[in-house]
């Protein structure tokens, strides 16, 4: 949503019109091919300027392209880093404003959904979780007032994207930390989401600080879909290390998220949901330029 929100200086953005400009030929090609099209806002917050993960990691310097990253607190993800710049209270009204000028554009776009994206350590994130922020303003210290900010934004969002267009928020649900945000802490937020007029949680963990202990396995995040479904009232989507067709589909058939997000396994497999489809008995929608090959 801004040029210092990127992770790194390879990441595309929707913070001007030229931007919405290319984007708005992209949305018809996807719909021809009778996809919906939807789009990811995000600010990387202290997390922003970065090596593309493809290359190596670390931070750009300044003299490669790099920048200054801001966020709740001047606390930086690695202690050998430089700190982030402390996003000052007048400040946050004009950052809100940009997720909001990033969805109108989104908007005329034409895109079909859009998600915010507050998991992982980004921005919104580093609002929510005790661990990246001390701020003594009314946007920290007790849990109500690090909902703050990112309810502002959701609102400033909700405000400018149609109401017949779902939007979906992306949280970590927990930081796997002691004394971090907590899946009880999502619950009441997504609370507050729904509330909102947001039509789904994507239900994600993580990402806040580097010395994290998650229990990664398949499916390990789906029971926080499920909890959040449950006691939030609001509909969610399970995500991460969900690879097989059964496994996908049980998590549907037995209530327990109302969507299956699917990332990195697309990534390996593009064709995924139709090999997907084959396995689960239902004829796959093809390609007219593969069907042929497919069915003779």
């Amino acid at each position: 949503v801004a040029p210092e929100g990127r992770i790194s200086p390879a990441d595309t953005g929707i913070w001007n019109d030229r931007q919405a400009e290319a984007w708005s030929g992209i949305v018809p090609l996807l719909r021809e091919c009778g996809a919906a099209a939807g789009i990811q806002i995000a600010h990387a917050g202290r997390k922003a300027g970065t090596r593309p993960p493809w290359e190596s990691r670390g931070v750009v310097p300044p003299e490669e392209g790099g920048w200054t990253a801001v966020a709740p607190s001047p606390i930086p993800f690695w202690p050998e880093t430089r700190a982030p710049r402390e996003l000052a209270t007048d400040e946050l009204p004009r950052a809100a404003a940009q997720w909001a000028a990033a969805a109108g554009r989104a908007r005329d776009a034409g895109f079909d959904l859009l998600e915010i994206h507050m998991a992982h350590g980004y921005l919104l994130h580093e609002f929510l979780s005790p661990l990246t922020n001390r701020r003594r303003d009314r946007y920290g210290g007790e849990r109500e007032n690090r909902f703050r900010y990112p309810l502002e934004v959701v609102e400033a969002v909700r405000a400018v994207w149609p109401e017949d267009r779902p939007l979906l928020v992306r949280i970590s649900a927990t930081d796997w930390v002691e004394g971090g945000w907590s899946i009880a802490d999502s619950v009441a937020f997504c609370g507050a989401l729904a509330e909102r007029g947001v039509d789904l949680v994507d239900c994600s963990s993580g990402g806040a600080v580097a010395e994290q202990q998650a229990p990664a396995a398949p499916g390990f995040q789906v029971p926080f879909a499920e909890r959040i479904r449950a006691e939030a009232k609001i509909p969610t989507g399970a995500v991460g290390w969900i690879t097989e067709p059964d496994q996908a589909e049980a998590i549907l058939r037995e209530g327990r998220a109302d969507l299956v997000f699917l990332g990195r396994e697309l990534l390996r497999d593009p064709y995924w949901p139709h090999h997907a489809a084959a396995r689960l008995g239902v004829k796959p929608a093809w390609p007219k330029q593969y069907g042929w090959a497919v069915d003779p």
